[in-house]
Formats: structure tokens, sequence, C-alpha cells
């Protein structure tokens, strides 16, 4: 699809790229506002996390190209529903096989084309700046890492899991380094990015941010989906 043909595509139906580090809170954010807007929802990070846990499930080294790029070509849509994916294991399965470039190529089609059928909400590390760099709204999530580490740690303490503070710190500020530095689609905000800083506030004021950008990035559209 040629750059004029995908923007054709995004106005009349609009893609909004959710990116930013784990536990800013972009999963939460992006949900609802895909219900909000009437458009489908896609948490892309369940791709790798599915893809990182059939791996694992097989026996297999998460750092093999081969055996990563033939899980994701693999994957299906079932894949996506399995109940373990949101594990700290998957979590960081999910990162070593996302650095291979061979991974993201075969999933790169996959979220073109779920995103391209009716617009959509994603949210992910690269949506804004691989995935649909003409997205017609983009917002990058964040937040400082000790306060993404203290809302992973009560996420998963609620959970029933065992955790400590410092080691759930360390192993965030880990995958954080990972996914700025792999060669292959870093994580870093799209230049036309909006930046909405999620450490002081609560889910309604992050919301009513994303919902005035949508309005002014979209215009008079963005008025009628709000």
């Amino acid at each position: 699809m040629t750059a004029c043909a995908a923007m054709a595509a995004t106005a009349a139906a609009p893609v909004i790229a959710v990116d930013g580090p784990a536990a800013a809170g972009k999963g939460t954010l992006a949900r609802r506002l895909a219900a909000h807007l009437g458009l489908p929802y896609l948490d892309t990070g369940l791709l790798y996390r599915a893809v990182g846990r059939r791996v694992l499930d097989a026996g297999a080294d998460l750092r093999d190209p081969a055996v990563a790029e033939a899980t994701a070509r693999a994957l299906s849509p079932a894949d996506l529903d399995r109940p373990d994916l949101r594990s700290a294991e998957a979590a960081a399965a999910a990162s070593a096989v996302a650095a291979q470039a061979g991974v993201r190529a075969a999933l790169l089609d996959w979220q073109r084309d779920f995103g391209r059928a009716h617009g959509a909400v994603l949210d992910g590390r690269d949506i804004g700046t691989v995935v649909f760099p003409d997205a017609q709204v983009k917002l990058f999530i964040t937040a400082s890492a000790e306060e993404r580490a203290r809302r992973r740690f009560l996420e998963l303490t609620a959970g029933g899991a065992v955790a400590e503070p410092a080691q759930v710190l360390a192993e965030l500020r880990a995958r954080d380094a990972q996914d700025a530095a792999r060669a292959v689609a870093p994580m870093k905000p799209a230049e036309d990015a909006v930046l909405i800083d999620t450490t002081s506030l609560d889910a309604d004021a992050a919301f009513a941010r994303a919902v005035e950008v949508v309005q002014e990035k979209i215009g008079p559209r963005g008025r009628d989906l709000v």
C-alpha cells in the first residue's frame, strides 16, 4: 500500500497508535479509548507474548531466530486467548522474541491488516513508528520507572503472586533497556506523537487528555467519534 493509500484508509477508518513502556497505563487507556470511539482494539504485545509462550512450551531457545520466526508465522488468533500471557515469564519471553527482525516482519502484516479493516486503537511499543507511521493519532504513554514498578507490584500481588518491589523495579528497568536498545524497531516516541506522562495522573485524567488529542488531531471526524 502506498503512503497516499494508507493515509486515505486511515482517513476513512481512523487508526490510533498508543505506544509506551510497560505499566505506564497504555493498555487501560487504549481499551477505554477504543470502546469510547467504537473502534476495534488490539493489544499488540499479546502477539509477542503468544510467540514467546509457544517457544517456551516447545522447550526451544527464545533467541533462535529460525524457531522464533516460524512460531510467529504459525500464530493463530486462538493463541491470543491463552490465560498465561500476562505472566512475568511471558513478558520476558516477549521482549526476547520481539528483538528479532524475522518475528517482527511476520507479525507486521497481521497488525496492519487488523488496523486497516475497520480502523482501530492499537497499543504496543512501535505502532506509531513502524506499524502505522501514518496513523492520524499517535500517543506515547509513559510514567516514571518507580511509579510503573509500584503499579506492576500491586498488580502481581493482587493476583496472588509473590513479588519483591526492588526486583520488580530491576526487571522493569532491564526490559525498558532491552526494548529501547534493540536494533529492530526500538521503543521510542514517534516524532509527531503526543506524550502523556501518567506518573501523577489517574486513569480518568489520562483518558480525558487522550480524548482531547483525538479531537485536536482528527478534527470534525474526531468530534464525531467522541
